[in-house]
C-alpha cells in the first residue's frame, strides 16, 4: 500500500531530474522563475487513513524529516479517526535548498564562476550557458581555455597558419584538436559569417571552416611508361602534394606523353601493376575522390577504376564518376566475379542505397549483391583476383604508345 505513496527516495529522484536537465542551474541565468517548485505528490486516500492508520503516520514523518523542502498539511475530518494534519503539497523553495539537498555546492559555485567569466569575456555565450548549463558545467575545468582560444580567433579571423602555429599562454595543439567538437559550437557563436566557411563541416573540416591551414592532401602514383620521367631512376613511385599533382601537365613530357590513368585501392595492386604505354596508376583513397574533382587535366585523359567487387567497391566507383564521369571500370563484372568464387567472402555492413552514376551491367551486378543472388554479402577483394586475368584485361584495352 505505502508504495503508492510518494516516498523520500521519490522526492530526491524528481529533484535530481530537475539537476540532470539542467534546470537548476540554468535558473542562475533565467528571467523566468524557476523556484519555488511544487513536486509531485501521491497521498493516502481517505480509505488508506482508515485502514492503515500507523504507516500513514510513518509515512508522513518520513517526508518531515528531508531537510530543505517546505511540507504544506491539510486539516482532514475523518468519521472515525476525527481531525487529522496529511501532507497536502510538498515544496522546494531555492535555489540554496536544491544545492543542499543535492549536495551540489561545489558545482553551482564553479558555474557559477564559469558564468561570470564567460559575462567578462564573451556575453555572446551566455545564452548557450542557460541552455546547456550541464555541458557547460562539464567544461569547467577547461573553460577559459577554451574562452582563450575564441577569443584568438576573433581577433585573428581566418588566420591562415596551421594550428601548430596558434601561442595562445596554456593552449597547446593536442588541446585544440581534442576540443574542436564543441569550439565549433562556441566560434560559430562568436565569429561573424565572414569568419565562418559554411561549406566545411563536421570536426575533420575544422581548419577549413575557420581558415587554418589543413596538411595537404597527398596523391602517390606510379608512372607506368618508361619514356615519361618526372625523377632520376628507374622507380616512379611518387608522392606529391595536391597542389603539385595539379600542376604536372605544366611539364611538357607529362603533357604530351600521358594518355591514360589507372585508380586502385589496394597498395600491392598498385605497386605490382604492370607497365604500360603512355599511362599512370593512382593510389586511391576510398571514398576520398573530391580532390580529383580539382585536377583539371585529369578530364581529358582516358581514366579506369578497379576496386572490390562488392557494394561498397559499386559505391566508390559511382562517386568518382560524380568527379571524372568518363571513367570505366576494370574487372569488375560478373565474369571475374564468378571466375574467382574460391575467393569469396563476406561484406561486412553492404550498401543498399540507389546508385545513379553505373552502367547497365555495373548496375545489375550491384542490384545481384544487394538481393544476394550468388552469396550472402559477397565480396571479392581486388587483390584477390589472379594477376593473369590482369594483364589479359589490360591486353584488351589494346593501348599503344603515342
Amino acid at each position: 500500500m505505502t508504495s503508492a505513496w510518494t516516498q523520500p527516495e521519490d522526492i530526491r529522484k524528481q529533484i535530481q531530474r530537475l539537476w540532470d536537465r539542467g534546470l537548476i542551474l540554468s535558473s542562475l541565468l533565467s528571467e523566468e522563475a524557476l523556484f519555488p517548485i511544487r513536486l509531485q505528490l501521491k497521498k493516502p486516500s481517505s480509505k488508506a487513513l482508515s485502514e492503515n492508520f500507523e504507516q500513514v503516520r510513518l509515512w508522513i514523518r518520513s517526508l518531515q524529516k528531508i531537510k530543505n523542502l517546505r511540507l504544506e498539511m491539510k486539516t482532514v475530518q475523518h468519521r472515525v479517526l476525527g481531525e487529522n494534519q496529511i501532507p497536502e503539497s510538498i515544496w522546494l523553495d531555492n535555489l540554496d535548498d536544491a544545492t543542499q539537498l543535492l549536495r551540489v555546492k561545489n558545482e553551482v559555485r564553479k558555474f557559477s564562476d564559469l558564468v561570470s567569466i564567460t559575462r567578462a569575456k564573451n556575453p555572446a555565450l551566455i545564452s548557450w550557458i542557460e541552455t546547456h548549463s550541464i555541458k557547460a558545467l562539464q567544461l569547467s575545468e577547461h573553460w577559459e581555455k577554451l574562452l582563450a582560444v575564441v577569443d584568438w580567433l576573433k581577433r585573428n579571423p581566418r588566420p591562415g597558419i596551421y594550428i601548430r602555429q596558434v601561442d595562445i599562454p596554456g593552449v597547446d595543439t593536442k588541446f585544440i584538436e581534442n576540443h574542436r567538437n564543441i569550439l565549433m559550437t562556441l566560434l560559430d557563436i562568436s565569429l561573424p559569417e565572414s569568419a565562418i566557411d559554411g561549406q566545411a563541416v563536421g570536426t575533420r573540416q575544422f581548419s577549413k571552416r575557420y581558415g587554418f591551414l589543413d596538411k595537404p592532401t597527398r596523391v602517390r602514383f606510379r608512372l607506368l611508361d618508361s619514356d615519361i620521367r618526372l625523377v632520376p631512376g628507374e622507380c616512379q613511385d611518387l608522392t606529391l602534394s595536391h597542389a603539385d599533382f595539379r600542376c604536372l601537365y605544366e611539364n611538357d613530357q607529362f603533357k604530351t606523353k600521358l594518355r591514360t590513368v589507372f585508380i586502385t585501392e589496394n597498395e600491392i595492386n598498385f605497386l605490382a601493376f604492370p607497365k604500360m604505354p603512355n599511362s599512370m596508376v593512382i593510389f586511391g583513397g576510398g571514398y576520398g575522390f573530391e580532390f580529383l574533382r580539382h585536377v583539371p587535366w585529369l578530364s581529358h585523359l582516358a581514366i579506369y577504376y578497379w576496386g572490390d567487387i562488392d557494394t561498397h567497391g559499386f559505391a566508390i566507383l559511382d562517386q568518382l564518376r560524380t568527379q571524372l564521369p568518363q571513367t570505366k571500370s576494370i574487372l569488375m563484372d560478373e565474369a571475374t566475379l564468378v571466375a574467382h568464387e574460391i575467393f569469396w567472402v563476406q561484406e561486412g555492413k553492404p550498401e543498399r542505397r540507389e546508385l545513379t552514376h553505373l552502367s547497365q551491367a555495373e548496375y545489375q551486378l550491384y542490384t545481384n549483391l544487394i538481393h544476394h543472388k550468388f552469396a550472402d554479402r559477397l565480396r571479392l577483394e581486388q587483390e584477390r583476383i589472379s594477376y593473369s586475368h590482369l594483364l589479359n584485361a589490360l591486353r584488351r584495352l589494346k593501348l599503344r604508345r603515342e
